[in-house]
């Protein structure tokens, strides 16, 4: 059976996106995560998940800063964002940072369900009025470089580089995760050399380039 987890702090969009996918799939099981924290335990609990639709502002994630954690840690599982930042240049962005696809929140049921559809059978999905001005877009250099630094990471490098960038010191990592300090120092360092940077400092910076203003505000 296909596994949906749905993930966004609203509620109300949260049944929007369920009773969708539940009408274009028929039969399919569905888990909800309200933060970025809890979409990484639903993954982590259920690695078997097929698809995760993601918003890109929920607690724990602000842009593209969730993405990349899921496509880092959980690199196996698709993802289509959804979202009500569908400026073109950001979703182009979003591609370049390893989703499957987009869909914007103003996305028609039938829409959603279309996307859900192509992503599940391994291809991509953009709304019709997006899908030319996006393709008209070349990769923005910097975003194509991050992701490929990004993806360079393993899994446990991923967790220790989000907690780094939360500002947890080693202990605090080591505890986090149930491994010894003397390895969250083995991944940091690891960490620095596969993004070239010299410390955490540089390393949160470059998180920092992932976050978006919210919908509606100039970025």
């Amino acid at each position: 059976m296909t596994t949906l987890l749905i993930a966004d702090d609203h509620p109300l969009f949260r049944a929007a996106l369920r009773l969708a996918a539940s009408e274009n799939l028929g039969d399919c099981s569905m888990r909800e995560a309200a933060d970025l924290p809890g979409v990484l335990d639903a993954l982590a609990a259920e690695p078997d998940i097929d698809l995760v639709l993601l918003d890109l502002h929920m607690p724990g994630s602000q842009g593209l800063s969730g993405l990349a954690a899921l496509r880092g840690q959980h690199p196996g599982v698709a993802v289509l964002v959804v979202s009500a930042h569908d400026e073109p240049r950001i979703v182009r962005r979003v591609l370049d940072h390893g989703a499957a696809g987009f869909i914007p929140k103003s996305a028609s049921p039938a829409e959603i369900g279309a996307a859900i559809r192509s992503v599940l059978d391994c291809g991509s999905w953009l709304p019709p009025t997006l899908a030319d001005a996006v393709a008209a877009l070349p990769a923005d250099p910097a975003d194509t470089d991050l992701a490929s630094r990004l993806a360079r990471l393993t899994e446990q490098q991923s967790r220790v580089l989000a907690l780094l960038a939360e500002g947890l010191l080693n202990k605090q990592i080591a505890d986090r995760l149930g491994i010894q300090e003397r390895t969250v120092k083995a991944h940091a360092t690891a960490i620095f050399e596969k993004l070239r940077v010299r410390n955490r400092t540089q390393a949160g910076m470059l998180l920092k380039s992932l976050e978006l203003g919210e919908p509606g505000r100039t970025l």
